[in-house]
């Protein structure tokens, strides 16, 4: 059992190493990228260009690796061929390409896929050493995570978290928070920095407090169901609507270019990273929150790559931002529990939710945070944006 488990956390150390490195290179990409189109904001007049050939580019060399993150769970749940290694490097470039041109994508979807296309290739070339090739690929969605976000333990626990909707495997949290540990320091190893909010100045726990808590982490759910449903909305109705899917995302760019000169900024599109923080620093606008579902839910619903996690970051920390209007705790503090429960609630993820409230904000946040996602993970309704999840218990909310 020992030399088992030594030889499983050995590959996960290697594979989490592959993973950070990829998730750092993607990352100082994407940041040339943002800083790029911001420096010529005229670019994102291409974007229904750019989305028609990278939905052509997929269509002809990716359309086994089209479905992403779902292409993943679905090989975990049933396995059975090997995830070409293109996903690699045609998700790196279309995530890059997506931010180049303004889509409203996110960094999440493309880690995890880059991780799982990377550990994959483990578990086809050494099948006769590992042969469980479900652990393999959970161990690469730990790694990209953690990777990417800098959250090593929600990292680890998210990749075997997200594949079921109501239980876990714990066979995997060793191997994959080797993976997750391994992928994060080998990104901070090659410069990268991740944001960390330890600033705040968290309350003592108090009877209006955790009420206050519990009633955000409703309306968080509900976000988080609505963002999922009109995801999948845009999604169905460009199906139905446009047979040929090379003009999806044709469709969408021209909303979103529309969006961004009717807004007259970038406020909705891209990663946000300026709006999240200075959710916690300064009052926003009511409608932020919506402004976001709808130019994620469009970007991601009509084909561009990067992913949605960012974007629930973004949407939940500017409602939870707003809430402090009506609810007896600070917007620092709303802000915080926003972030990781709407996040928590769309990715039916609420173990990793609350660890990731923990890393970011430290312990302080923990019963607060602990309510909120809880309270919103039941009220987000029985499916996510993982449409690929199993539910193995139903939600009676």
């Amino acid at each position: 059992m020992l030399k088992k488990m030594v030889v499983w956390c050995s590959l996960g150390a290697v594979i989490g190493a592959l993973a950070g490195v990829s998730s750092t290179l993607f990352l100082h990409s994407i940041d040339w990228a943002i800083s790029f189109r911001r420096s010529h904001s005229w670019i994102i007049v291409f974007l229904p260009l750019i989305g028609f050939l990278v939905a052509w580019f997929y269509k002809k060399y990716g359309s086994e690796v089209e479905k992403g993150n779902n292409l993943i769970i679905d090989e975990i749940h049933e396995p059975k061929k090997t995830i070409p290694f293109r996903m690699v490097p045609m998700i790196f470039a279309g995530g890059v390409i997506s931010h180049l041109f303004g889509a409203s994508v996110g960094r999440e979807g493309a880690a995890v896929q880059m991780g799982g296309g990377i550990s994959d290739q483990f578990a086809k070339y050494l099948d006769r050493f590992f042969k469980n090739r479900r652990l393999i690929l959970m161990m690469g969605m730990s790694a990209g995570f953690s990777s990417i976000f800098g959250t090593p333990i929600a990292g680890a626990i998210f990749g075997f978290e997200v594949l079921f909707i109501g239980t876990m495997i714990y066979d995997a949290l060793l191997p994959c928070l080797i993976a997750a540990i391994s992928g994060y320091y080998t990104a901070i190893l090659l410069g990268v920095t991740h944001p960390h909010y330890f600033f705040m100045d968290i309350p003592q726990v108090s009877i209006p407090g955790i009420l206050s808590a519990v009633v955000a982490g409703v309306i968080f759910g509900y976000a988080a169901k609505f963002f999922s449903w009109t995801l999948h909305a845009v999604k169905d109705l460009l199906k139905e609507k446009i047979s040929n899917n090379l003009f999806h995302p044709v469709v969408g760019g021209v909303l979103l270019v529309v969006a961004y000169f009717a807004i007259g900024s970038d406020r909705y599109h891209s990663l946000g990273e300026e709006v999240i923080r200075a959710s916690f620093t300064q009052h926003m606008y009511p409608w932020d929150f919506l402004g976001k579902t709808f130019m994620t839910a469009i970007s991601v619903g009509s084909g561009f790559k990067g992913g949605e996690v960012m974007s629930l970051f973004y949407i939940g920390a500017t409602l939870g931002n707003s809430l402090s209007y009506i609810l007896p705790l600070d917007y620092p503090i709303l802000a915080a529990l926003g972030f990781v429960s709407v996040f928590a609630g769309a990715a039916n993820t609420p173990i990793a939710g609350v660890i990731l409230a923990f890393e970011l904000f430290g312990p302080g946040i923990g019963v607060y945070a602990a309510l909120a996602v809880v309270a919103s993970y039941l009220f987000s309704g029985k499916s996510g944006i993982y449409h690929s999840q199993r539910a193995r218990v139903e939600k009676n909310i």
